[in-house]
């Protein structure tokens, strides 16, 4: 079907949701607002579903939610003989609507489900999964996007997000479905206590006990003394957050009262993303008042952490791979003064984040291990060493868009494990008379001037869509062969799982992925993908140079050049 004739299709449906029908009428028969909300199907990947808030096929509503749920639900019974599934939502716009819609669904198709009766962090979504021994698990939320964007992620029954061979056969099973005949539903409260439940406290309690159990920390005497200013973004990370932090003897902690409590508008920072300045301004401006060591920011569905820290009297913030350097040295050195090193110790990180990693894990003899984009594919690795038997051996792994986590408890990012492990080493080198810029600049002093630093560029709508890849393609057909006035030595195209250095060839042994990477004569290099989440191009800069001001000149010609790649001049 046309976009017109989904859209005529929809308008004419009896009982319509009352929102929906509400942003049907505010189309007011706009030919471009109907294109871009019907021209597809919204895409469900290994990231699940992730949209604009509207009415359409191309949108987040109770339609899409439910086709993609019913599709799921005929994947698990097709799959599993009693399958179970676990849900969790954030803050966000319907995230609740959402969850409880999806809850509906499952029930109606007799599949056990367990969900919190609150917002709570995405990662524990990942332990009740593996908490109840579930099937799957779903949890409603657009992590760090703009305020109109929601989502729905699909987790597997090892707690980590599917795989893309789960992924393709759950799509099968939802291209099948339609939207408003299909669609078996039971009513939220009329199934509870019966086919839906909710999560328990003392799953929540456990999860805190799994994150306290990962502290490196043995004597806690250093942590009482951190003054810590900390906003959950108006996210789902306020409670967690701050319960940990209290668990672990950091108690000088003080809220952003903006930005405390749950709200989906995000209405003090737009782009609720603790990677952007922009993000943390209320807390920065806080901070000129209370004079805290460090400020800690949380995204929506708090799996991701972003810090800015005391330094001559300013706040810095520090940048994803910075923290992730730091986080890798302290736990390593941490364990080695306490003895907890496991004998074969294994980190991991994304092979968009910082090669720095490499420098420190050889320092402290860790084996580290390279992983496409996403932090699916670090739990893919913490589950493969379950397997062996070596979960233990796994000591930490990170990404450079500010997603940590220590422990095998949960199998994605986790922003209260990562909170943790950040406010307990600040207070740490506190005690040492250091601030995190001071041990940073130790370590680049040690292993070399790293610069990393991500471009964003946005397409938006499906003209976008088809611009941004056909910069993909054009760079796959017609590769550049001079950046910088450095030739380019090596070309890594993921997605046809090959690596050529010069004339040779070589296989890349990792899942097939839409990321092209470029490595230069000088040794700097970039990646290029196109972001799963946001209608994004993103590039991946980094430098390794004499000096600070060396790194940052390579940055800066990079930027040039690659600006002018992308907009074709």
């Amino acid at each position: 079907m046309t976009a017109q004739e989904k859209y005529k299709r929809w308008s004419t449906q009896k009982n319509l949701n009352i929102e929906v029908k509400q942003q049907f009428e505010e189309m007011n028969n706009d030919e471009a607002v109907i294109y871009e909300s019907f021209y597809r199907e919204l895409e469900f990947g290994t990231g699940g579903l992730r949209g604009v808030l509207g009415a359409g096929t191309n949108r987040m509503n109770v339609y899409t939610v439910g086709k993609a749920t019913q599709g799921l639900a005929n994947f698990l019974n097709a799959s599993f003989k009693q399958p179970s599934v676990a849900i969790a939502y954030d803050s966000r716009i319907n995230s609740e609507l959402f969850a409880k819609t999806a809850a509906e669904i499952l029930a109606a198709n007799n599949i056990q489900v367990y969900i919190y009766p609150y917002l709570m962090p995405t990662p524990c979504l990942s332990f009740a999964v593996r908490h109840y021994g579930c099937s799957a698990g779903i949890v409603i939320t657009a992590s760090h996007n703009p305020a109109k964007y929601n989502g729905y992620k699909v987790y597997g029954s090892d707690g980590c997000q599917v795989t893309l061979d789960m992924a393709n056969e759950i799509l099968s099973c939802i291209e099948k479905i339609d939207e408003f005949e299909d669609v078996l539903k039971t009513p939220f409260e009329s199934a509870i206590g019966k086919q839906i439940k909710y999560i328990t406290k003392d799953v929540e309690e456990d999860f805190y006990k799994a994150v306290k159990a990962e502290s490196v920390i043995i004597d806690s005497i250093a942590n009482k003394a951190l003054k810590v200013i900390y906003t959950p973004l108006n996210g789902a990370g306020n409670k967690p957050v701050r319960r940990i932090l209290d668990l672990v003897g950091i108690t000088q902690v003080h809220i952003v009262p903006e930005q405390e409590n749950p709200d989906g508008h995000f209405t003090t920072c737009p782009y609720p993303n603790p990677e952007v300045r922009e993000a943390l301004a209320k807390g920065l401006e806080l901070c000129q008042v209370l004079q805290p060591d460090l400020l800690v920011a949380t995204d929506p569905d708090c799996d991701r952490v972003g810090i800015a820290v005391q330094q001559n009297g300013e706040y810095v913030l520090i940048s994803g791979n910075e923290v992730g350097v730091l986080l890798l040295d302290f736990i390593c050195k941490m364990r080695m003064k306490n003895g907890t090193m496991p004998k074969e110790p294994v980190a991991i990180k994304t092979i968009v984040t910082t090669a720095m990693a490499a420098d420190v894990a050889k320092n402290y003899g860790v084996k580290l291990l390279n992983v496409l984009t996403g932090f699916k594919f670090i739990g893919e690795q913490i589950g493969l060493l379950e397997a062996q038997g070596k979960e233990k051996n796994y000591i930490f792994g990170f990404e450079e868009s500010y997603g940590y986590l220590s422990g095998s408890y949960v199998r994605d990012k986790d922003a209260v494990n990562g909170a943790m492990h950040i406010c307990e080493m600040t207070a740490q080198y506190k005690a040492e008379g250091k601030t995190l810029v001071d041990v940073l600049q130790e370590l680049y002093k040690k292993y070399g001037f790293y610069k990393n630093e991500l471009m964003n560029f946005g397409f938006e709508g499906a003209e976008g869509m088809e611009k941004m890849k056909a910069i993909m393609q054009g760079l796959r057909s017609n590769p550049p062969q001079m950046v910088c006035n450095s030739k380019v030595i090596e070309i890594s195209d993921y997605l046809l799982s090959q690596r050529k250095q010069g004339e040779k060839l070589s296989k890349i042994d990792l899942p097939q992925s839409d990321v092209l990477e470029f490595v230069l004569e000088t040794g700097s290099s970039f990646v290029v993908r196109p972001s799963g989440t946001e209608p994004k191009l993103k590039i991946y800069l980094s430098a390794k140079g004499e000096n600070a001001k060396h790194s940052e000149e390579i940055i800066d010609c990079l930027k040039i050049a690659l600006t002018e790649i992308v907009e074709g001049k």
